[in-house]
């Protein structure tokens, strides 16, 4: 078992406290790291490292093709170290190591390389026309906000880092970055790669410790000019109120309960792999997930057979092997909040038509406390709370629609708006169906599919604001 410290002004230092706090691997319960515990007063000494290194210290006098050298160095050194992540990343979290490997530490490259990109090619300042009478010049400039601060959420750890990370130093600003209790590890190791490449002292800081206390702070602080927050609606609307008080600006990207259609015509075998790909990716731990399959019903008994054929081969078991499909769920508390769900359906659907329990017959050393199956209710009404409510584990409610209209009806009755998918043959039918919902993302015969260089967030009660893309680098600046 490993010590991890927190990443301060450059360097790696205990909580003022002396408080730690034990991670483990959630499909065996061993203890896998002591992790120094922030407090209040551990984020405020970030924050001032922070708020120190953007008013005197190099990083925001750099020009853009000097910081996305930097940027592009980091992405270099993770690389060189990508076996190491993807081990941590796996171990902490409970993703495979399939997901860890192809898909988490890629994508943290990926996305700090895209904004390097944008660091070295975007003017932060632009000449743009005058006006004739009165005679004028003009020119649009794009400044970083100073100090911005970074929450994110146990189910990606590692990508989220980047996406926090990323377009705040390209910006030009220095950064404190929070990672959820429950994963910190790779975030923390992040410290290494900021030694290895020099970054400037405070440019970067990761502390880690409860949201209540440690995270707060990185909201309400005065020294702090922009806060992102990744996570529950719940916790989101609690950031607006304390960034609020210094009328900060919030990107936030929150729940969601993701509708994927399933039109008439689809090809029903890629339709299935997409709504099972759709939900039970990461045991359905994604905001994004397509959690309510709309599945017409010329097509709607077929479809079920498919889905339950298939999802009863999926397999489950320890993250770390490559044959794994399906590992742990981030904790055993994770697993209780599906069970509540679960009985929540069979009070009102009835009994899923399969899953609906823990795993049998798990390989020695596994706890079965910590998996389950994927599960799959149909005949479900949108007003019952598994079709409402984000569960954020492997449930998948099927709804039986009869018209294009009824669907779309469907997929926008809900407070959420992330994301969503169509399944169709006529790629122009389902892009009339795209447009007309309401969500930030929708994919046509897919899931899942994130490009750093497209935006991403939510409509309604899913978010403010959008990440990635240009439209990423853009929320971590100020136009003058």
């Amino acid at each position: 078992m490993a010590d991890y410290q927190l990443f301060i002004n450059g360097e790696y230092v205990d909580a003022q406290s002396g408080e730690t706090f034990t991670t483990h691997d959630p499909a065996t319960g061993e203890a896998i790291g002591e992790i120094a515990k922030a407090g209040r007063e551990d984020s405020v000494r970030a924050i001032e490292a922070a708020r120190k290194a953007f008013d005197e210290g190099p990083w925001p006098k750099m020009s853009g093709a000097e910081r996305g050298a930097k940027i592009n160095e980091i992405a270099d050194a993770i690389e060189a170290k990508a076996e190491k992540f993807s081990e941590m990343e796996a171990r902490d979290g409970g993703g495979t190591i399939k997901k860890a490997m192809f898909a988490d530490v890629p994508g943290a490259v990926g996305a700090f390389r895209w904004f390097a990109k944008l660091a070295i090619e975007e003017a932060d300042e632009v000449e743009v026309p005058g006006t004739p009478f009165p005679p004028s010049q003009n020119w649009v400039r794009y400044e970083p906000h100073g100090v911005t601060t970074g929450i994110i959420p146990w189910n990606f750890p590692f990508i989220m880092a980047a996406w926090k990370l990323g377009p705040a130093l390209a910006a030009g600003n220095c950064a404190v970055l929070k990672p959820a209790s429950f994963t910190s590890i790779t975030a923390l190791m992040l410290g290494e790669v900021f030694q290895e490449v020099d970054l400037p002292p405070g440019v970067a800081n990761v502390v880690a410790g409860p949201g209540g206390t440690c995270g707060e702070e990185l909201a309400v602080n005065p020294l702090v000019d922009k806060t992102a927050f990744t996570g529950s609606t719940e916790v989101g609307r609690r950031i607006m109120q304390l960034a609020s008080g210094t009328v900060k600006p919030v990107t936030l990207e929150l729940g969601g309960k993701s509708a994927n259609i399933v039109l008439d015509d689809a090809d029903l075998d890629l339709a299935a792999a997409c709504v099972l790909w759709g939900t039970f990716f990461h045991n359905g731990q994604v905001c994004e997930s397509g959690t309510r399959a709309l599945v017409h019903k010329s097509i709607y008994d077929e479809f079920l057979s498919l889905l339950v054929d298939r999802a009863g081969k999926i397999v489950i078991g320890n993250q770390m092997d490559f044959n794994t499909d399906l590992g742990p769920l981030v904790s055993r508390s994770q697993v209780e909040t599906v069970e509540r769900y679960v009985a929540l359906g069979r009070d009102e659907v009835g009994e899923p038509i399969c899953g609906g329990h823990r795993p049998e017959g798990l390989a020695d050393g596994l706890d079965a406390a910590a998996f389950y199956t994927p599960t799959i209710f149909a005949g479900v009404p949108n007003s019952a709370k598994i079709a409402q409510e984000e569960i954020f584990g492997p449930v998948l409610s099927v709804i039986p629609y009869e018209t294009e209209d009824e669907a779309i009806a469907i997929a926008n009755d809900s407070i959420y708006g992330l994301a969503g998918g169509v399944q169709s043959s006529n790629l122009e039918r389902a892009r009339s169906v795209a447009n007309r919902m309401r969500t930030g993302t929708v994919w046509i015969n897919d899931y899942h599919l994130i490009s750093p260089e497209r935006p991403f967030g939510g409509y309604k009660q899913s978010g403010i604001g959008r990440e990635l893309g240009l439209n990423g680098l853009r929320a971590y600046q100020q136009v003058k």
